[in-house]
């Protein structure tokens, strides 16, 4: 017998209650692997901005249901949500907390496009109706999601719309328009182009050369996003379990069989891995992408507003190798990330680069500090698609990873539409497991020598031609 589960809903707090990471001489304070936790500090900014979270019971029981989701993220929440709104019997297993890994520890910007296949590249791996219906699955119908889930189950999210492209480099100007272009040719015309002035009138630097303004794009509180599905799933009758990694998929006489520590769930009808960069635990068919870390941190209040720096409010992105990306937080913070790197960085490299890349954006401002730094994991695929599979076994196992760091709001269209292809509601998710994904021999052991290489080349390849728009 199982018992309905409860939880209060996310709620975002007061700054008086913030209680930033680097109160602590410990450097493990600052810099926690993905989902560890400590219970006398958040993990991260984003835990120190919600109420409290209960959390939910080890799984220390033999038990069944329809569909087994592991991970309790993004992806996980979402497949859940929506598998419960259609009453299919759900279970989901997450090994830490809810929202502790990738999910609740990224830079919290709502972009479309398929991990790094933007309008362009769609256009040259699609005929036209398929890259349309493409990009309008990764783009408008991912912000209707967020906002109908959000509307549904009365979520606070800090959801804001408007994100530019900033272009440090006069020729990086030519490559915006023609991205522009390409959304325009698949009928979104979201996109208006900004001069080396009207760039200055959304962020107060002078090392930008024009940009691309989305009205599509936004940005949002992502682990207040991920709790809130979570409560809904709970709502709907769902069934959650914390602490609970699953060590084994096994396939037995009397079906498929989900294992943790302490407990199994026999899955009647599917499986989903929502675990991004460690499906490879649990599938052998996962080797086609490779892991690398990415680095977040949030400033101290700005004195006089964060509009003193961002007049508009957006969320930001530039155009070089190594992007910066930041935004305008709660109570006049500014969130700021960037880089990708083969090993994990310490605290003190983080910080350093991060304060040196804040302090090349805004020089003006030598007062702004950073309160909170954290690192997240994340993994690429060779050919920049997210890798999206169904496996065909004792029951069918789905998995969805390689997001190169993009994809908060598609990884909750995508959730939908695994409930979808598991209803046979359509075909959606078979149009993303058609994108062909090539095997990296030995990526994940190769990817400290090989993520450093492959910056070294692009890095140098950026600097003989300057004006080509080379991201990593």
């Amino acid at each position: 017998m199982t018992l309905k589960q409860k939880i209060e809903k996310p709620v975002l707090i007061d700054d008086a209650m913030i209680v930033s990471t680097n109160n602590t001489d410990k450097q493990e304070d600052w810099n926690w692997v993905d989902g560890d936790q400590k219970p006398e500090h958040p993990a991260n900014y984003y835990e120190a901005t919600l109420s409290t979270w209960a959390g939910f019971p080890k799984l220390e029981q033999e038990t069944t249901c329809d569909i087994v989701v592991i991970g309790g993220g993004l992806l996980g929440a979402s497949t859940a949500l929506h598998l419960s709104e259609s009453g299919v019997d759900t279970i989901l297993l997450e090994k830490n907390r809810i929202g502790s890994a990738a999910s609740g520890r990224n830079g919290g910007q709502l972009t479309p496009g398929l991990a790094r296949w933007e309008a362009e590249t769609m256009i040259e791996n699609f005929d036209y109706d398929e890259a349309c219906r493409l990009w309008r699955f990764t783009s408008i119908e991912c912000f209707d999601l967020i906002r109908e889930i959000v509307s549904k189950y009365d979520l606070s999210v800090d959801m804001r719309k408007g994100h530019l492209t900033a272009a440090i480099h006069p020729g990086h100007v030519g490559a915006l328009v023609k991205g522009a272009d390409a959304r325009k040719y698949l009928g979104d015309d979201s996109v208006s182009m900004l001069g080396e002035y009207e760039i200055k009138e959304h962020i107060n630097s002078e090392i930008y050369f024009g940009g691309a303004l989305d009205s599509m794009g936004g940005q949002i509180h992502s682990l207040a996003l991920v709790r809130g599905m979570i409560y809904g799933f709970i709502q709907n009758g769902g069934q959650v379990f914390e602490d609970s990694e699953v060590l084994e998929i096994e396939e037995t006489p009397e079906g498929t069989r989900v294992r943790t520590e302490a407990g199994s769930v026999l899955a009647k009808k599917g499986i989903v891995l929502a675990v991004h960069d460690s499906t490879f635990k649990l599938l052998s068919e996962a080797d086609a992408t490779i892991p690398f870390y990415t680095y977040v941190a949030v400033t101290n209040p700005v004195d006089g507003g964060t509009e003193t720096l961002l007049p508009t409010d957006m969320a930001v992105y530039d155009t070089q190798f190594q992007i910066d990306y930041y935004r305008p937080v709660k109570k006049q913070r500014i969130l700021f990330g960037g880089q990708g790197t083969g090993t994990r960085w310490n605290e003190e490299k983080t910080i350093a680069y991060l304060t040196s890349r804040l302090e090349t954006v805004f020089p003006q401002r030598k007062d702004i500090k950073f309160e909170f730094a954290w690192s997240g994991t994340t993994d690429l695929t060779l050919n920049g698609a997210t890798d999206c599979r169904k496996i065909e076994k004792q029951v069918p196992i789905y998995s969805v990873n390689g997001w190169s760091g993009h994809g908060v709001a598609q990884t909750v269209r995508i959730g939908k539409s695994i409930r979808d292809d598991i209803l046979k509601n359509n075909d959606d998710f078979a149009m993303l497991a058609a994108i062909e994904h090539r095997s990296i021999l030995l990526g994940r052991q190769l990817s400290p020598v090989a993520i450093p290489l492959a910056k070294s080349l692009l890095g140098l390849q950026g600097m003989i031609t300057p004006g080509k728009m080379i991201s990593f």
